[in-house]
């Protein structure tokens, strides 16, 4: 029904704004002076008036229509003020399933009554839903029918709309980041409620499986982060250390050595590995890269490990290139002509140029490229779960099996672990430190920046 809704109000809209253009041409070629705004903002500003009301009370709807409806069909149905929370959650998904008609066990008849109260309140709701929206979506137009004057300001009004919608869009997103942040904080906590902070951080094992029951055998637990961070440090710099060469020189080549020809046709084949599905590249480490690197350990008297940090990080390495490679093309590109047509003419080589004029001048592109595919490398699981394996460990030996922080958050929150578990909660404490570590990168790249644009 919400879909209908946004379709209906999409076309209220449209219709609105026709309709006040065709009002305000009419009251312009009928008045005696000049019309303030021209008709197209009396037509924005009706069509404005139209949807937007209507679209906020239907997303107001969707947040607080399930709430609502949980609290009434609790209310009414006999003992619930007795139940815990988890009790009562568990009462209203057995309601809901009834209500749908998905009945594993004979219910109750105070269940069945609730559901059938449920089902009332859903249908009243799309009711009172679609009454609403249109009552605010007619109103909405006959205001904004209502301004079409000769001397009403409908483009401030529509400037005015804009802005706010502009200041919602930055409140959506700093409220986002504030809400990651607040929700990895609140969970960490709890986590450094039951682990100390110095067992976390400093711990040389990482080895989280507890027991969940009382009648279960299971360790104890050792949730050192060390070599997690490691491992995912290790693989992060492999695929940097091919990637950055990589992507740097193919966009010095394609720039400023390569024909227009042959860039036309290279730029867009480099650009297609970013949108190969990482599983893809999991297939291929895994199958092709992974037996490869075995072989060669062998062959060289090292015992290589059939999921090692080399195969991993090579194959993300490749990924990464098009970040890269794309963005550091740009900022050469970018760089102005007659810088280098000045450096030529002081005497300076070719070599010279890119080296002294060409690389200082687009640092910036360069860092944010490489920013960009540290933190995809980072971010980065399926590569790693498939070529480099779970096991957390402390080795610089990259032909051995090794993990990252990201594997170990998935694999942490995938089970039948209780949520307030210590096991379950250290995941809230590694995604705490990879947006500490990412935090981190950021700031280096804009000191990075703003140092050598003074240089330069």
């Amino acid at each position: 029904m919400t879909g209908f809704l946004l379709i209906f109000l999409a076309a209220a809209a449209v219709i609105a704004a026709l309709v006040g253009i065709r009002r305000a041409r009419r009251v312009r070629d009928s008045a005696a002076v000049k019309t303030h705004s021209r008709p197209i903002y009396h037509g924005l500003n009706a069509a404005i008036w139209t949807g937007v009301p209507a679209l906020i009370f239907l997303i107001l709807w969707a947040l607080f229509k399930g709430p609502i409806i949980d609290m009434l069909v609790l209310a009414s149905h006999p003992g619930a003020e007795a139940l815990s929370e988890s009790e009562a959650d568990l009462l209203l998904s057995e309601i809901r399933q009834v209500a749908a008609g998905t009945i594993f066990k004979e219910p109750t008849p105070e269940v069945r009554d609730a559901a059938v109260h449920l089902q009332f309140l859903e249908s009243l709701a799309v009711w009172a839903l679609v009454a609403v929206a249109a009552a605010l979506a007619a109103i909405g137009a006959y205001v904004g029918f209502r301004v079409v004057k000769t001397r009403f300001r409908a483009r401030h009004s529509v400037e005015r709309s804009i802005t706010w919608f502009m200041l919602f869009s930055s409140l959506v997103a700093i409220l986002t980041t504030a809400g990651i942040v607040g929700s990895l904080l609140y969970e960490a906590l709890a986590f450094f409620a039951k682990v100390p902070i110095q067992e976390f951080l400093f711990g040389l094992r990482w080895e989280p499986q507890i027991a969940i029951r009382a009648d279960q055998v299971a360790g104890q637990g050792a949730f050192g982060m060390l070599p997690v961070l490691f491992g995912t440090f290790v693989i992060s710099m492999l695929a940097m250390a091919v990637a950055i060469p990589v992507g740097v020189f193919s966009a010095i080549y394609l720039t400023e050595y390569a024909g227009a020809r042959f860039r036309a046709v290279v730029k867009p084949l480099l650009e297609i590995l970013a949108g190969i599905p990482t599983i893809v590249y999991g297939f291929f480490a895994v199958l092709t890269v992974a037996p490869l690197i075995r072989d060669l350990g062998q062959s060289i008297g090292i015992n290589a490990s059939p999921n090692s940090a080399l195969a991993a990080g090579g194959v993300m390495g490749v990924m990464l290139i098009p970040f890269i490679s794309s963005l550091s093309d740009d900022a050469f590109a970018a760089v102005p002509r007659a810088i280098r047509e000045g450096s030529f003419a002081l005497g300076a080589t070719k070599g010279e140029t890119i080296r002294k004029v060409l690389l200082p001048a687009a640092l910036p592109g360069i860092v944010g490229g490489i920013l960009l595919a540290l933190s995809r490398a980072i971010g980065e699981t399926m590569i790693v779960v498939m070529a480099a394996g779970l096991i957390a460990k402390i080795t610089a030996n990259p032909f051995e099996s090794v993990t990252t922080v990201t594997v170990q958050i998935v694999t942490l929150l995938i089970g039948d672990s209780e949520f307030d578990n210590p096991k379950t909660l250290a995941a809230f404490a590694l995604g705490l430190v990879l947006f500490i570590i990412t935090l981190g990168l950021n700031l280096i790249a804009l000191r990075t920046v703003r140092k050598y644009r003074e240089q330069y």
